[in-house]
């Protein structure tokens, strides 16, 4: 019974990990998708397209 638990325990965490690890990728695209914009847009600000839309 016990090494039956915990095959189902493992299942549960790999399947959680494996659920957060694509949230994780649904993010880091969407980032990408906002950082890509940002990038073409900054052109059409005040200082010309000289000015860095971002801090670092």
């Amino acid at each position: 019974m016990v090494p039956l638990l915990l095959v189902l325990l493992l299942a549960l965490v790999l399947f959680g990990a494996g659920f957060a690890v694509k949230v994780l990728w649904w993010i880091a695209l969407i980032v990408l998708v906002l950082w890509l914009l940002g990038f073409v847009a900054r052109g059409a600000g005040p200082a010309g397209g000289r000015s860095r839309w971002y801090r670092w």
